[in-house]
């Protein structure tokens, strides 16, 4: 009976034991890395958001990322607030109406809040409460609504979330005559999941679908320095858009890579045999 060499038998368990290693590292940090959400933090929520909002889309009121807006309207005004979103981010709106006193009230109303993108698209809500109805006696309204995660790029017929603005509009839909004028608080708030590589489509978009941002770029190409902000300033988050290029499914990449290479070492050491017998002479 031929003993197998203790050198490779250290290679073998070397080797098991790399290939273990990794399979437990990408077990336990692939669910954090490619899938898990995380809320983000961002400086922005601590910081004092705007007191009034826009009528049209073009004097939308700016939101930085996780700030909340304020405005004191009358009952019947479309309101309008613009946010940033990038790729692998799913923005979340919330609305919070306070309604005027209810014996100032002549019956129910429905309120409602539209999301749009930096095209304009109306981008539809994967849940939340998007339309709410108030009663006569009711104080406030809740509004909610969870857009799609943002793509970094998308066939141009497809209607899919991209970088760049996005528009809040509030108003309400069903209301009595009797009741358009009255007095309403209405507060807006804004947050975002990072959801990382799992929900990325690959490409990227020459410019973020932000306002004025083609004209900017313009600009600077041409070497034509202006005095004027940039349009695309109150739009962008506070660490710049996306490159596109990087994703972290460059780690299950690489990862997968590392854990093939070991398992075709392992698998070489396995059937390559044990090589000359010890009893054999090595001139024959």
């Amino acid at each position: 009976m031929t003993r197998t060499p203790r050198r490779t038998r250290g290679v073998r368990r070397a080797l098991t034991g790399a290939l273990l290693a990794g399979l437990t590292l990408l077990t336990t940090a692939g669910p954090a890395v490619a899938d898990g959400p995380s809320a983000s933090t961002s400086p922005a929520g601590d910081e004092a958001g705007p007191t009034e909002a826009g009528t049209t889309f073009r004097t939308a009121t700016a939101l930085k990322q996780g700030q909340s807006g304020t405005a004191q309207a009358s009952a019947g005004d479309y309101l309008y607030w613009v946010f940033p979103a990038d790729a692998g981010q799913r923005p979340t709106v919330e609305a919070t109406v306070k309604l005027p006193e209810s014996a100032a009230r002549r019956g129910t109303s429905t309120w409602q809040v539209d999301v749009y993108d930096g095209l304009r698209r109306r981008q539809a809500c994967m849940y939340g409460h998007q339309t709410r109805k108030a009663a006569a006696d009711a104080a406030t309204v809740e509004l909610s609504c969870v857009l799609r995660p943002v793509r970094a790029w998308s066939e141009p017929w497809a209607n899919d979330p991209l970088p760049g603005s996005y528009y809040i509009r509030l108003t309400v839909v069903d209301l009595p005559a009797a009741d358009l004028g009255l007095p309403v608080g209405v507060e807006v708030r804004t947050s975002f999941k990072e959801l990382g590589g799992g929900h990325d489509g690959g490409g990227t978009l020459a410019e973020p679908l932000v306002p004025g941002v083609s004209v900017a770029s313009a600009g600077e190409s041409d070497g034509r320095a202006s005095d004027a902000p940039r349009t695309v300033a109150a739009g962008e988050p506070e660490d710049g858009w996306a490159s596109g290029w990087w994703t972290d499914r460059w780690l299950w990449t690489v990862g997968g890579g590392v854990l093939a290479a070991l398992a075709a070492v392992f698998g070489y050491s396995l059937t390559r045999g044990r090589g000359r017998p010890a009893h054999v002479p090595t001139g024959v």
